[in-house]
Order: C-alpha cells, then structure tokens, then sequence
C-alpha cells in the first residue's frame, strides 16, 4: 500500500515539475527556484520507490539510492529557500524583520553546503561499513557513528530549511489575496511542517540507536511513520504548489472556450468589415488551435473587433430599431442579451442589403466592463441568444422599425 502511494506522489510530482520546466528557460529566479525545488523533490521520490531504488542500488555501489535520495532532498531546500526570499524580496523593498530569519537561513544554508557535501561523501563512502545492502539506510546501519554523522548532516539541513518556511509560507498563506493561492500556501506548510517532523523522527531514532540499539521491530515501526510522512509532506507539497498553477489552467480553458463560442458571431461580423480584423479570421478549428499571438491578446482582439464592428453597424440601422427591440423582447428571460443580439442581427441584415445612413443611429447601451475578459463573457451571452434568432424574426424587426421611422419622420 505504501508503494503505491509513493508512486502516485512521484508521478504527482514529476507532473509538477514538467509543468514547471520551461521556467528554465527563462530569466525569472522566481519560477526557476520552485522548479528546481520540485524537480529535486521528485527525483528524491523516485529514489525512494522501490523498483527505482533497487535499478540504482544494481550500479554497483551499495546503497547509492540513499546517497541520490538526501542530495535530491538538500537540492529541492536549498531551491526552496531561494523562492522564498526571492519571492519577498520582489514583491517588497524594505520587507517585515521576520523575513530576515529566511534570508539568514538561506545564507547559512547556501555556505553550509560547501561544508555538508564533502563531510556526508566522506561518512557515505569511506566510514559506513557498506558491505551489505541495505533497506533502509538510517536503520539498517543504526549504531554506526558514520550514519549518526551523515544523517545528522543532513536532518538538520532538511528539517532547518522546511521549518523556515513551512512558517514563512503559513504565515503569508494566511493574508493571500487570492483563494487558490491562501490554499496553496497553506497545504505547502503543513507539508513543509510534515518534513520538519520527519526529519525529528528520524535523527532522534539514529541518536537513540546509539545508546539502545533498536529491535526490529522498532526499526520497522520508525520507518514505516517516516516513510508515511514523507510522503503525505510531498504529496501536500505537490497539491499546494499546483494549486495556484491550475487556477491559471482553468482561467486559460476558460478563455479558450470563450474565444471558441464568440466565433460565429466574429465570422459573420468580419464578413461584412474584412478591414477591421487584425488578421482574417480562420475556421473555427484552426483558430482553436492556433498559440499566437498570446491566449489574453488574442481575446483582447476578438473583444476590441467585435466592438468596432458593432460600431460601424450604427451606419445601417433607423434610430427606431432599438426601440422595436426592446418591446420585442421585453418579457425575454436574458432582455439586454437578447435586445443586442437582435439589434446586431438587424443592422447585418440591413447592411448586407446595401442600405447605409449617412447619421448613425444611437450607440447601445454602455456597460462598466473591467476588462477584456467581463467584456468576453457578455459577448458569449449576446451570441447564445444570436444564434437563436430566424430570418423571418429579423425581417420582422426591419419592418416594424421602418414603418415607425416612415410614421415619425412623415
């Protein structure tokens, strides 16, 4: 049961860290850090599974998955630590004395590696007796005070850096603006807290060997807790740091398949003012599928066609259309959607017939959108009642309008 959930964390986290790799393409610390904090985690997970485990252990050096495994793990914190201050540090100039804690920790914890590495290579491969190989490392060789040494290293290393930020990051989740992101900060800090108590456990265990050596049933015991909140710590890990990332996945899908549904209403209107679209506009399928420019201007433009095309159709339409409109639709479930699809029907249809005036009718109504993105979402509204409306309904309108505009201006 373990295993298996320590493979879906590996696969959980390796799916974090793909997600995240072309940060290394860019010059942005901030995404190359979290990156490289989740690649590292990953690949100390996949240390960790046992057909994994085994594969290393076969190249011929006796316990090397534990030696990958503790690099990986001091990797991922000292890519941790960097995200964390270079979040606060972009994000505020003169940030709380709080924050000085974290900058000191991840001084400390960049020269201290220079120290560590040499001294745990030296434990690894010239003091702990690894004639045999072993399950776990820490219990299998408990007693020797080259594994005392080397997991002391490195606890103190792990469990250092994921009790700084475990608070940092709890602390600033707490005052997130966002909801997504307070999650996602929250769930990182009791993962963080998780892998400090983890790394308690297991450098009280190797110092307790010392003094009384372990039965194998405590062994068993200490290891199955630590392995158990390790992997709930990278699995709460996992899930807080995608958290905020699948918000932007599905803000993306939704403004995929808004540009998806405005298409009709786009064709018709670059139909008729070919000169006010950026680019001609493709079939629906292509345009799915098309990566530029950007999702967000691609939206902007749509918005800002749709716009000006409304505009021009002021040129053909009597100023009574829009009252006809609204009595026709006054008792309609969605009126002001409805009323503006009609009225764009109307001016299509009355353009297409040649008909022009040289005073343009009276704008529609103004609304306060706040963006490309609101502005989207009321165009979606007035399409879904375009594409309900009949030709006959349209000729209809068209009428009762000239008849009014004829009565009025006799």
């Amino acid at each position: 049961m373990l295993s298996i959930l320590i493979l879906f964390v590996c696969v959980e986290m390796t799916v974090v860290a793909l997600w995240r790799l072309p940060a290394t393409r860019y010059g942005d610390p901030l995404r190359r850090a979290l990156w490289g904090c989740s690649a590292g985690w990953a690949v100390a997970l996949w240390a960790r599974f046992p057909p994994v485990k085994n594969a290393i252990d076969g190249l011929g050096v006796n316990d090397l998955s534990a030696l990958v495994k503790d690099f990986a793990c001091m990797a991922a914190s000292l890519a941790l630590l960097n995200y964390a201050v270079t979040s606060y540090g972009v994000s505020q100039d003169a940030p709380p004395r709080r924050f000085a804690l974290l900058r000191g920790t991840a001084r400390f914890a960049r020269w201290a590696t220079v120290g560590v590495i040499p001294v745990m290579l030296v434990m690894f491969f010239v003091v702990v007796d690894r004639s045999r190989p072993s399950r776990d490392f820490a219990a299998d060789h408990a007693g020797q005070w080259g594994v005392v040494v080397f997991s002391t290293l490195f606890y103190l290393y792990l469990g250092l850096s994921c009790t700084t930020c475990g608070y940092q990051w709890g602390h600033v989740g707490r005052r997130a603006e966002s909801p997504a992101l307070r999650i996602g900060m929250v769930l990182g800090s009791v993962g963080l807290w998780l892998l400090a108590a983890y790394s308690v456990v297991r450098v009280s265990f190797v110092w307790g060997t010392i003094f009384v050596p372990a039965s194998p049933d405590v062994s068993h015991t200490v290891g199955s807790l630590s392995s158990l909140l390790n992997v709930l710590a990278a699995a709460l890990f996992a899930s807080g740091a995608s958290l905020p990332t699948t918000e932007v996945v599905v803000q993306r899908w939704s403004s995929h398949r808004m540009l998806w549904r405005l298409h009709p209403l786009r064709r018709d209107l670059a139909r008729q003012f070919p000169d006010l679209s950026f680019q001609p506009l493709a079939p629906r399928l292509r345009e799915a599928l098309r990566f530029t420019p950007a999702l967000d201007v691609r939206l902007d433009r749509a918005v800002q066609e749709v716009g000006d095309a409304v505009e021009q159709l002021r040129h053909y339409v009597v100023p009574e259309l829009w009252a006809v409109i609204e009595d026709v639709t006054a008792e309609h479930p969605d009126q002001e959607a409805m009323a503006e699809a009609y009225w764009i029907a109307a001016a299509l249809r009355s353009a297409r017939q040649g008909r022009r005036f040289e005073v343009p009718a009276p704008a529609l109504p103004s609304k306060p959108f706040a963006d490309s993105v609101s502005e989207g979402r009321w165009l979606v509204r007035v399409q879904d009642s375009y594409a309900r409306i009949t030709p006959a309904a349209v000729d209809k309108i068209l009428d009762r309008a000239d008849r009014r505009f004829t009565t009025e201006h006799v």
